[in-house]
């Protein structure tokens, strides 16, 4: 329970971008909610931590844990997910303007490097499996008690925003980007925050693990739901 609750809470600032440009989102719209997201989990992570596993549980029931999360701890894992993909967009962005020229960079540079997210996605999928795999054969129920909240949750969290968007006037590429960034979530952080605290063989690091596993299928098929949408609602 408190592994998930600590994916949950993680909000994605990182493959959200990759289900967002799957499901032709705006682009732009996508990278501003990811700097809020990116601030409000400096900010307020170790916050939400705090109150959803030590303060909320007792009140139905369950025991609560006592949670030590750091502002510092939260800071420097944006800034190894968030912050050096960034820099080193930044940094070769200016560079190669400068040297090669916006066409050059906008017809061959940018088509050479974009199929690199997802090759690095499926590279760390295989690498989960084959450190959990065993594992996951031993206990499958106990995978199971993890994957259905997360696949109930990113449906309704989908859904929930997509609705909210286009009843509140968003056009499909807008919404697409506010729908994907709500059921998305940052599973490195949500790991590295399990291990942190918990230890790495703790229930809580093998929820974590558990996570991407789940997400990366459910999020393909919400870009199917996505375009499926916009037919519906959005094409005239």
């Amino acid at each position: 329970m408190v592994g998930l609750i600590l994916i949950g809470l993680a909000r994605c600032i990182a493959m959200v971008i990759v289900w967002n440009e799957l499901a032709e989102g705006s682009r732009e719209y996508a990278a501003g909610l990811v700097a809020l997201n990116s601030i409000f989990q400096v900010l307020l992570y170790s916050v939400y931590a705090y109150f959803f596993i030590t303060v909320l549980p007792p009140l139905f029931g369950f025991s609560g844990s006592i949670v030590d999360i750091t502002i510092g701890q939260i800071a420097k894992s944006v800034a190894i997910y968030l912050g050096i993909p960034f820099a080193a967009g930044f940094i070769t962005r200016y560079l190669l303007l400068k040297m090669k020229g916006e066409i050059w960079y906008e017809t061959k540079f940018i088509p050479f490097v974009s199929p690199i997210t997802l090759i690095a996605l499926l590279f760390t999928i295989m690498i989960m499996f084959s450190l959990k795999g065993e594992l996951i054969v031993q206990i499958p129920f106990d995978v199971l008690r993890i994957a259905l909240p997360l696949v109930i949750y990113f449906i309704i969290m989908f859904l929930v925003s997509f609705f909210i968007g286009k009843k509140l006037g968003a056009d499909y590429s807008t919404n697409a980007s506010i729908a994907f960034t709500a059921a998305g979530n940052n599973f490195e952080l949500a790991i590295a925050v399990a291990i942190g605290v918990f230890g790495i063989n703790s229930g809580q690091a093998f929820a974590g693990v558990i996570g991407p596993l789940v997400e990366v299928p459910a999020l393909i098929a919400l870009v199917n739901v996505a375009f499926w949408l916009r037919k519906k609602y959005y094409t005239k």
